[in-house]
C-alpha cells in the first residue's frame, strides 16, 4: 500500500507573497512524513465546496515545477489534468519538463474535465461529455507516444502531431506513469485498460471491489494483465483525537455534503487503519488523501501514522 497527499486548496491564511512558501512547507512535510506522492488539482477556479472562484487557485504545472525544486523524493502530479485545457502534445512536453526538473518523479494524471464554470469564465471550449471522452482517448495516446517514441505522428479526429520531437527525453524509462481519473465503467475504465498505468476512482469498499472487477474484465478483453494497472482512490482524511471529535466531524460533514460518506475517511488512528485495511482488501493499492483543513502538523501526523502501520511509501 502506498499513500499520496493531494493539496486541494490554497486558502492558507497568508498573504499572496507568502502563499508558495506555505505550500512548499506542506510538500516538504509530506515528503518527510513518508508520503509517496504529492498532487494538486488542475483547476483555474477553486471548487464550490472549497469556497468557489473567489478563493486562491494556483496553476498546477507552474506550481509542480517549483515544488520539484524544493523536494527530492516525493513524486509529483496533477489529480487530474483536464483534457480540455491543453493541447496534448504540449501537455506531454510540460510533464516531460517536470520529469527532468524532478529527476524522474513526474506523473501524468488526466481526465475528461468537468468544471464548466471555469471553462466559461476563461473562454475554454467545453464540449459534450462524449466528445471530451473521445478527446481523452486521443490525448493519452499522444502523450504516451511523446514519452516513448522518437518523433511520433498521430492523426486523430481532434488532435494531431507530425514527426513531433520531445527533447530532452523523460528521465523515467518509458516516460512518466499515466493515471486516468474516473470510474465510468463503459468508457473510462476501458481507456484505463488500454492505455494507463494507474486509475483513480472513488467510493466505499464495495464500490471499489466492483470497479476493480470491471477493470479486470476490460483488461482481459484487450489481453492485458490487470496487475499492470495500479488502482488508486482519492478521499478526504480527518484523523481525530477522540470519539467526540469523530462524531462532531461527521456532524459537520453531513451538514455540508449530506449522508454520502464514500469520499471521507474519518476517525481515530485505529479506525483509520481499519478503514484502509478494508479498502486494501477490496483491491485498492494506492490511497491518495486530501486534508482541506489540515496544516503541516496534521500532514505530518497522518504520514507518520500511515508509514508506521503500512510501511514507507
Amino acid at each position: 500500500m502506498r499513500f499520496g497527499l493531494q493539496i486541494p486548496n490554497f486558502t492558507l491564511g497568508v498573504p499572496d507573497d507568502r502563499l508558495f512558501e506555505s505550500v512548499a512547507e506542506l510538500a516538504g512535510t509530506a515528503e518527510e512524513a513518508g508520503f509517496a506522492s504529492l498532487w494538486v488539482m488542475d483547476h483555474f477556479y477553486q471548487l464550490p465546496a472549497l469556497g468557489g472562484e473567489t478563493q486562491p487557485m494556483l496553476e498546477s504545472y507552474t506550481l509542480l515545477g517549483a515544488l520539484a525544486a524544493r523536494t527530492s523524493r516525493i513524486r509529483l502530479g496533477a489529480l487530474v489534468t483536464g483534457v480540455t485545457y491543453r493541447n496534448p502534445a504540449l501537455l506531454a512536453k510540460i510533464v516531460t519538463t517536470l520529469d527532468v526538473i524532478s529527476a524522474g518523479r513526474a506523473m501524468l494524471g488526466i481526465g475528461a474535465a468537468w468544471h464548466d464554470v471555469e471553462h466559461v469564465g476563461l473562454g475554454v471550449d467545453f464540449p459534450p461529455v462524449g466528445e471530451r471522452m473521445a478527446r481523452l482517448e486521443e490525448a493519452v495516446q499522444i502523450c504516451r507516444a511523446m514519452f516513448r517514441d522518437e518523433h511520433p505522428t498521430f492523426d486523430g479526429v481532434y488532435y494531431r502531431t507530425k514527426d513531433a520531437y520531445n527533447v530532452p527525453r523523460p528521465v523515467q524509462p518509458g516516460g512518466p506513469p499515466i493515471l486516468i481519473g474516473g470510474g465510468g465503467e463503459q468508457r473510462t475504465l476501458r481507456l484505463v485498460a488500454r492505455y494507463a498505468d494507474m486509475c483513480n476512482i472513488t467510493g466505499d469498499a464495495a464500490t471499489i471491489r466492483h470497479k476493480v472487477g470491471v477493470l479486470r474484465d476490460h483488461c482481459a478483453a484487450v489481453g492485458r494483465d490487470p496487475a499492470e494497472v495500479t488502482v488508486s482512490r482519492l478521499s478526504t482524511l480527518v484523523v481525530t483525537g477522540s470519539a467526540e471529535e469523530t462524531a462532531a466531524t461527521w456532524d459537520f460533514l453531513r451538514s455540508a455534503v449530506g449522508d454520502d460518506a464514500a469520499g471521507f475517511n474519518v476517525g481515530q488512528e485505529d479506525e483509520i487503519v481499519a478503514q484502509i485495511e478494508e479498502l486494501q482488501a477490496a483491491g485498492t493499492e494506492y490511497l491518495i488523501f486530501n486534508m482541506p483543513t489540515g496544516d503541516a502538523a496534521a500532514v505530518r501526523r497522518a504520514g507518520e501514522l500511515l508509514t508506521a502501520r503500512f510501511g514507507a511509501g
